[in-house]
């Protein structure tokens, strides 16, 4: 059940969590930590935090238990900047969402000739329709 309220909470909860983890967490172990979303529990007492790091999976998991160990202090900026009856009890997993689409970008340009890689701008070296050779002509305003 993702209501608009619970859609709101979870936005808030994830601006108040990556601004305090780029700005507040001191934690050597958190570094290069993006947050990508938040899910809130239904009865909003608590949330995952979603979150990218970079770098190998070693230092993912090391990242992981230092925003572990952060989550109090991270739940006391949440009780600071939200009000709501309950303070969410944060929960972190890696978001696997972006390596996923790293990984299918990568066999598919191995997988694609060179030769038959989507060109964006235009289809096949054909100009789009939309494009001329020529800019189009304007009328003369001193003619009418």
């Amino acid at each position: 059940m993702s209501t608009r309220r619970l859609l709101k909470a979870a936005e808030a909860v994830r601006e108040v969590v990556s601004m305090a983890i780029l700005t507040s967490v001191r934690d050597p172990r958190v570094r290069d930590v993006t947050v990508t979303r938040a899910e809130m529990a239904p009865d909003m007492r608590s949330a995952t935090v979603y979150v990218s790091i970079m770098g190998s999976p070693a230092k993912q998991q090391t990242a992981l238990r230092g925003l572990a160990n952060s989550a109090g202090f991270l739940q006391s900026r949440i009780a600071d900047s939200i009000d709501t009856r309950y303070t969410p009890k944060l929960r972190f997993e890696l978001d696997k969402g972006l390596k996923h689409a790293l990984e299918i970008d990568q066999v598919l340009r191995e997988v694609l000739p060179p030769e038959q890689a989507v060109d964006t701008e235009t289809d096949g070296g054909q100009p789009a329709p939309h494009e001329s050779a020529e800019p189009p002509q304007l009328p003369d305003p001193s003619e009418s």
